[in-house]
């Protein structure tokens, strides 16, 4: 058996020499050669993966240890019989994390209290939800959008894209890239929908870069109508669009979703199904390697501190979206490297708490964002 992989997927090398022999490629530079003789192909979203890339090989297996999978032509896949999979909601707690960051940090940027504030959600699967658990938690008011789910659940718990762009302080953007059809989510945040937001609100992004239309974007940063973004994803990735990283408020290399155990669940899961598919012995597969964060107590003196500013100190020793920012602005034609040279990242629940002075409220606040506290 053998099979092509992107050598950037992490935790993978090791993970199946024992049943086949492994190419590690990088993303960008697999081709139709190197896949004549395949029966198996692990990507990331860098891989374009359509007929010119399959057509004549013996690919029987797309797996990509993603979220996302519109950079696979599915229907080429399914024509062909050949077998596909994404990694479904691997990332999700890493994107609230990274959302938890930006919130907390425009709130001090703009000095106010975020459960004074309404955060509208623009699509709510397993990333969308934990946001909302994360917003809830802190006392914001959330508005839901997310049409799929309003039709098969009912329209009680959402709301029209409409309505929550005209009354949120703030948006964020969850959904997947849809080219066409009834949820077609392409330049979703094109100038009619930017321009039907709450003027000095604030627009999020980190689902796919082509979800807003970047020129409609920059005329509405600088027309005043929106008070601060944050892009992580962007049209035409890697070759991203300096003006707007320049206009944006926080500008990241696409790395919202980039926490180690993220990259940990998504290659355990492609691993799994590539196992399952080609019925391959032993249990299912999980890296062992993972290493703890440097430092995984956290110690908050609370006392004279709110709610909000114990959650920021707690949520910046995890992760502090400044960070990525600088590095970005800093060398921003280093936009591949920077993610795929990404330092450790612990998710929340890496991380326990210790708080001196803190009442029962704020504990709770960090127990349910994901903290383990003492």
């Amino acid at each position: 058996m053998r099979i092509v992989a992107d050598d950037k997927i992490p935790f993978l090398k090791g993970a199946l020499e024992k049943y086949a022999e492994v190419s590690y490629v990088s993303g960008n530079q697999i081709s139709n050669a190197m896949l004549k003789d395949a029966d198996a192909l692990l990507i990331r979203t860098r891989t374009k993966c359509n007929g010119s890339l399959l057509e004549g090989t013996k690919v029987k297996f797309v797996g990509t240890a993603t979220i996302g999978y519109d950079h696979i032509d599915t229907q080429f896949c399914d024509k062909n019989g050949i077998n596909w999979t994404n990694a479904p909601g691997c990332n999700s707690s890493s994107v609230q994390q990274f959302i938890a960051s930006a919130l907390l940090s425009i709130a001090k940027h703009e000095n106010f209290l975020l459960k004074d504030k309404t955060l509208g959600i623009v699509g709510v699967g397993n990333v969308g939800s934990k946001v909302e658990k994360f917003a809830k938690a802190i006392g914001m008011n959330v508005l839901l959008n997310d049409p799929p789910r309003s039709r098969s659940e009912g329209s009680e718990n959402f709301h029209s894209l409409g309505m929550l762009l005209s009354e949120s302080d703030l948006i964020t953007v969850h959904t997947p890239l849809n080219i066409a059809g009834e949820d077609c989510t392409y330049h979703l945040f094109d100038e009619e929908h930017l321009h039907k937001m709450k003027k000095g609100g604030w627009f999020i992004n980190s689902s796919r870069g082509e979800v807003n239309d970047t020129a409609a974007l920059k005329k509405m940063i600088h027309s005043g109508k929106l008070d601060g973004t944050v892009i992580d994803v962007w049209e035409n990735e890697p070759d991203i669009d300096l003006d707007l990283m320049y206009m944006a408020t926080f500008a990241t290399p696409h790395i919202a979703g980039y926490s180690t155990d993220g990259k940990a669940n998504g290659t355990a899961i492609i691993v799994n199904r590539l196992k399952r598919f080609f019925s391959l012995p032993g249990p299912d597969w999980f890296p062992v390697n993972i290493p703890g964060p440097e430092s995984p107590e956290i110690s908050i003196n609370c006392i004279g501190k709110t709610d909000e500013e114990v959650l920021r100190e707690a949520v910046n020793h995890t992760y502090n979206i400044n960070e990525d920012d600088l590095k970005l602005r800093h060398s921003p034609s280093d936009f591949e490297k920077q993610r795929g040279n990404y330092r450790l990242r612990r998710e929340f629940t890496a991380f326990t708490v210790n708080l001196t002075g803190g009442t029962e409220e704020t504990r709770k606040i960090l127990e349910l964002v994901g903290f383990k506290t003492v």
